[in-house]
């Protein structure tokens, strides 16, 4: 057993061995360490595959490094003519596959706000009405981040605030903190789109930073600039000029994606969105209308008739006015509608209520869209390796050389403005990215700027739908357009061209290390953020600005004495007191995560089957215990059958010893 016969194998064949064990033996030099590797691999359970797609980064390592994807087939080279041919066919298949399934998933999102809109549209038209609360900045941004929870589509809320306007029920100034609520609502579809990947924490931490990142910068936005409105009317007044420099004729908006998803979602499922718009507006009508629309084809016949009115005080004009007897008549205009076609969806001849049948559309689209989400990321699993891999990392995450490096964001911005454009929604474009941030193709670095791209993206489309409206209208709705276009520039203009500024990203790492470790605390920050925090705010305001700013005012002060404190204890300690320099005086449930996390998973104990847990457990102390009998039965009959045993005594122990330490790091 010379070394010299062993060294040319070990040599020759190294990389399948590193890339079988990993980097704990890539340095095999002595003939001892290729004997535990051989008993090893007779002891250990083999390996499924000589490569992952994702190598597992050490324990010391950045965790937001992107994780390198690997190449888990045959080498093309290897591969003969029928190799090659199946491998294209193959590769073109699941191209067409991931296609096909990024089509669902927009027409699945496209159903699931049509669902939302039938749960709650009739819900938000009512909180429009009351003009009263709506006055009040911070009520005003809490209901347009509400109404764009119920219906899930910003442009669906931004059209009911262009609708009010236009016909004089708010004024532009009044609509302003209504649009910036209408930007946080919307990013809320992308985080959800993040819980479908929990499974993995490295992924989960990505993703989950990747979608929140878009949140953090809505919010930094509003905290900066619904002040500065309330304070200078800066929207208002620099949007006012833009309109009255410009003689903007109306036009007709474009219709990109929709064109490709209206023939499947519109055979699905048709609104009149017509009855929300109605109900915001006072239409008593509206009201006991159904969103479902019936007839999509109508004609309307307008007639100057002669009708009956209470008295002379009600006739249109003195002149056309004149009673008979008792009677009084006018000449009126009278509207009659003919319906002419039907429409042709699922649900057009089902005597549902609109409640039903949206929690209906609900469950069916939630059910697609996670679907669409799991097979999205599997398929892109298998298809970004090897060279793939390494040409779209590179194209997506390469910055360019010096020194025109910090053009590379803004070339993002672009992009994520254009893609946004294109598919017409920016929930659907950042709920794209998302499985992408996770599996590591996307950095969130890169993420960011894509992320305000979108922003600018879905108001240039809201810039276009407004142009499209009639004369009389067009002024206000084009003001309102480009507001929220100036609201998320002046958005970008804080929170990304000095890198000192992009924090957003640092708040959504934070965030995104906390839900890797708690993995339930990404369920409370959804809800807290998106649902409590705006309904206590929304409460506040109800009960008037004495008591909003009664008890909002401590609340911030604390806030923001509490941030002052984390910062001076991390970077300045000795600025503070011996007591402040750490919050050990404190409780630990008041400044940690992990009391909350025991009682999460008592109550996640009990809601599971105990009794089953305990048999895998039981199975599981069986099958281990078999496993060890018939280890020592296997030694010892190695020990009578090879008389080389005795001197190989210190090579056995160094093989316990490894299997001991393998056993711990698989635990």
């Amino acid at each position: 057993k010379s070394k010299d016969l062993y060294r040319p194998l070990i040599h020759n064949n190294k990389e399948f061995f590193i890339n079988m064990y990993g980097n704990c033996i890539s340095n095999i030099r002595t003939v001892n360490e290729f004997r535990v590797l051989s008993v090893l691999e007779i002891k250990v359970s083999p390996a499924q595959s000589t490569m992952t797609l994702i190598e597992e980064k050490p324990e010391h390592t950045d965790p937001w490094d992107l994780p390198e994807l690997r190449d888990t087939g045959v080498p093309w080279s290897a591969l003969d003519t029928r190799g090659k041919v199946l491998r294209v066919f193959v590769s073109l298949g699941k191209l067409v596959l991931l296609l096909g399934l990024l089509y669902m998933f927009i027409c699945s999102l496209d159903i699931l706000s049509s669902a939302f809109q039938l749960v709650g549209g009739k819900a938000a038209g009512d909180i429009f009405q009351d003009n009263s609360v709506l006055s009040n900045p911070l009520a005003g941004l809490v209901i347009g981040v509400l109404v764009t929870l119920l219906v899930q589509s910003s442009s669906t809320s931004s059209s009911i605030v262009v609708s009010m306007v236009s016909s004089g029920l708010l004024t532009v100034q009044v609509a302003v903190p209504i649009i910036m609520g209408t930007n946080i609502g919307t990013s809320v579809t992308n985080t959800l789109v993040a819980m479908t990947q929990a499974g993995d924490r490295s992924t989960f931490r990505r993703a989950f930073a990747g979608a929140t990142v878009h949140d953090f910068f809505n919010w930094l936005s509003v905290m900066v600039l619904l002040p500065l409105e309330v304070a200078t009317g800066y929207l208002y007044v620099v949007t006012k000029l833009i309109i009255d420099s410009f003689k903007i004729q109306s036009g007709e908006a474009p219709d990109l994606l929709n064109v490709i998803t209206d023939v499947l979602t519109k055979s699905i499922i048709e609104l009149d969105e017509s009855v929300i718009n109605g109900i915001a507006t006072g239409d008593p009508e509206a009201r006991n209308r159904s969103l479902i629309k019936r007839w999509c084809q109508t004609f309307t016949n307008t007639t100057l008739m002669n009708v009956t009115v209470p008295g002379p005080e009600n006739c249109t004009s003195p002149s056309l006015c004149w009673v008979d007897g008792n009677y009084t008549f006018t000449l009126k205009n009278v509207s009659e509608t003919y319906n002419i076609k039907k429409c042709k969806h699922l649900f057009v001849d089902v005597n549902l209520p609109d409640l039903a049948v949206g929690l209906i559309l609900l469950a069916l689209s939630l059910l697609v869209l996670c679907s669409c989400l799991i097979l999205i990321v599997k398929l892109l699993n298998s298809m970004l390796k090897g060279q793939v891999a390494a040409v779209i990392k590179k194209i997506l995450n390469t910055d360019f050389p010096f020194p025109f490096g910090w053009v590379t964001g803004y070339i993002a911005i672009l992009v994520g403005a254009g893609m946004t454009f294109i598919v017409q929604s920016s929930s659907v474009f950042t709920s794209a990215i998302t499985p992408l941030v996770g599996i590591g193709v996307i950095s969130i670095e890169r993420a960011y700027p894509l992320s305000l791209g979108s922003n600018i993206g879905t108001t240039t489309t809201a810039i276009l739908a407004a142009m499209a409206s009639p004369g009389e209208t067009l002024a206000n709705a084009l003001q309102i357009a480009l507001v929220h276009f100036l609201f998320n520039i002046s958005g970008i203009i804080l929170w990304y061209p000095i890198p000192f500024t992009r924090i957003p990203i640092r708040l959504a790492k934070n965030l995104g290390n906390i839900t890797a470790s708690y993995r339930w605390f990404a369920a409370v920050y959804i809800i807290c953020c998106f649902f409590l925090l705006p309904l206590f705010i929304f409460s506040l305001s109800l009960a008037g600005w004495q008591v909003l700013v009664g008890v909002g005012v401590p609340l911030i002060v604390m806030f923001i004495i509490i941030i002052v404190i984390n910062v001076l204890q991390k970077w300045k300690p000795g600025c503070l007191p011996v007591v402040l320099r750490s919050w050990d005086f404190l409780p630990l449930w008041a400044y940690s995560l992990a009391p909350w996390d025991k009682v999460v998973g008592v109550i996640t104990a009990k809601c599971c089957c105990c009794c089953k847990c305990c048999q895998v457990t039981v199975d599981n102390e069986a099958h281990t215990e078999n496993e060890s009998v018939e280890n020592n039965k296997k030694s010892h009959t190695e020990v009578y059958d090879n008389p080389a045993m005795s001197a190989e005594k210190e090579v056995e122990n160094e093989i316990k010893i490894e299997l001991k330490i393998l056993k711990m790091t698989q635990l």
